[in-house]
């Protein structure tokens, strides 16, 4: 999950063009939001569709559901990764039937 968390923060800098950060400058369990990184809504906009486009993820209208995935580093990783399993199980009972 580290390396992951490691990705997810790269991906941060990258989208958000965070010049002055490096990824060891995010904890990986400080808010992006408000404190912490102090994200705003246009960038956690540009954080979904770069979550998309290098993930596969689309992520729902449900900003409760929102607000918990873009909590922390930790949190998206831990999305990803859970998105990652379904496709797996879902991958892997498809194959299983031919």
């Amino acid at each position: 999950m580290q390396s992951l968390e490691d990705e997810i923060k790269q991906l941060i800098i990258d989208a958000l063009q965070l010049e002055d950060i490096a990824p060891a400058d995010i904890e990986s369990d400080a808010a992006l939001f408000v404190e912490g990184l102090g994200l705003d809504s246009i960038d956690a906009l540009e954080l979904g569709v770069a979550i998309h486009k290098r993930y596969g993820i689309t992520l729902s209208a449900n900003s409760e559901e929102n607000r918990r995935h873009f909590a922390s580093v930790r949190a998206l990783a831990i999305m990803i990764e859970s998105n990652r399993t379904d496709e797996r199980k879902i991958n892997d009972s498809g194959q299983s039937h031919e």
